[in-house]
């Protein structure tokens, strides 16, 4: 698991734009995603373990729909409602003149 904290810890990221996090009404999340740090830090240990966690069910369902990998490259945060949700590295944008748009495993 992660022993340091995530780079974009107490950072608001934007999300890819295929990424819809819904609240438990199905209602989409607005603005931008602020990032707490690694879920594993967060829970402390792997978010397939944590049973009965909505945001970690949630994650589970969603990640099955969009094809995410199945590893723990996975953030806690809050959208702008402050509701929590995790996300997969692969769904955060990273800024940048030459990764705009670009997911942080796809950036250089």
């Amino acid at each position: 698991m992660h022993s340091d904290p995530h780079p974009l810890a107490g950072q608001t990221v934007q999300l890819a734009d295929h990424v819809q996090l819904l609240d438990v009404f199905g209602q989409p999340a607005t603005g931008g995603f602020e990032i707490e740090d690694w879920q594993d830090r967060v829970y402390g240990g792997s978010w397939m373990n944590q049973s009965g966690n909505p945001a970690c069910l949630a994650y589970a369902a969603r990640s099955a729909v969009a094809n995410l990998p199945l590893d723990n490259q996975v953030v806690y945060g809050r959208d702008a409602r402050n509701l929590a949700h995790l996300v997969h590295v692969s769904e955060i944008r990273v800024p940048g003149p030459d990764t705009e748009g670009k997911s942080t495993e796809e950036a250089p």
